[in-house]
């Protein structure tokens, strides 16, 4: 049996509205990092994805402070608008307040993972920096070279990973070329921890998300997907694993 609401958690300096849904005696959990649209009916159902396999998946609505919930995929502009007024500060806050949460719910952070799609993507690398997640997935994030939202460039920070992560781009990004994704591969292998990249020569940006059809590549999505729940059964640990 699957759960879902939407909570307004307290933060360091608002409320933060948090999108949750949990299957019973789900044995981790996992914060979903939305795209530049908001928490919107796709990051949902990434959710849902998640709890239907045993998981208590959360997606925190990082535009809240501008009174944002989502936004329509045909409305670039305004989701521009949006992602250069987020920071390094407020996404730091979100997690944070996010995590607490978690740990009410009796969700540690070892057993937790994270999974950000685009921006979120670009978030997953110094969210796993700043915390020792159990695991960590990233969609086709940017900033690899250029820092993003405050961040230091993805390259410089991925030495630093404190969780296992794994990177899936598509060759046919242009916003990501290729030549960068290996250079964080390279990054990344220097971590302490299990590092992954996959490619995939056929997608492009936003590959996954079967809510825009231009983007949409069905045989990258699937492999990716399936590679992402592996990623966390292989280095998530469930809470009946240990114990709890």
């Amino acid at each position: 049996m699957e759960n879902a609401r939407t909570v307004e958690l307290d933060g360091a300096d608002g409320r933060l509205p948090l999108y949750e849904t949990w299957a019973t005696q789900a044995r981790a959990a996992v914060v979903v990092v939305q795209e530049a649209f908001g928490v919107n009916h796709h990051i949902e159902g990434v959710a849902k994805r998640l709890a239907s396999q045993g998981y208590y998946a959360v997606a925190p609505q990082l535009f809240h402070r501008a009174g944002v919930n989502e936004l329509p995929y045909d409305d670039m502009p305004r989701a521009k608008g949006q992602l250069a007024e987020l920071t390094e500060k407020g996404i730091r806050i979100d997690i944070e307040t996010t995590l607490k949460h978690l740990a009410t719910q009796g969700f540690p952070l070892a057993n937790t993972g994270i999974v950000g799609f685009c921006m979120g993507g670009s978030v997953v690398v110094p969210a796993a920096c700043d915390h020792a997640f159990g695991a960590a997935v990233t969609f086709y994030g940017s900033g690899i070279v250029e820092g993003r939202f405050g961040y230091q460039p993805l390259a410089q920070l991925a030495p630093n990973l404190k969780a296992p992560w794994l990177g899936l781009f598509g060759d046919k990004d242009p916003s990501i070329p290729s030549g960068q994704v290996e250079l964080l591969r390279d990054e990344a292998a220097k971590a302490p921890v299990p590092t992954s990249i996959v490619r995939y020569a056929d997608a492009g940006h936003g590959f996954h998300c079967d809510a825009r059809p231009t983007n949409y590549h069905a045989a990258s999505a699937d492999d990716a997907w399936a590679k992402t729940l592996d990623w966390f059964t292989r280095f998530l640990p469930s809470r009946r694993q240990q114990g709890g």
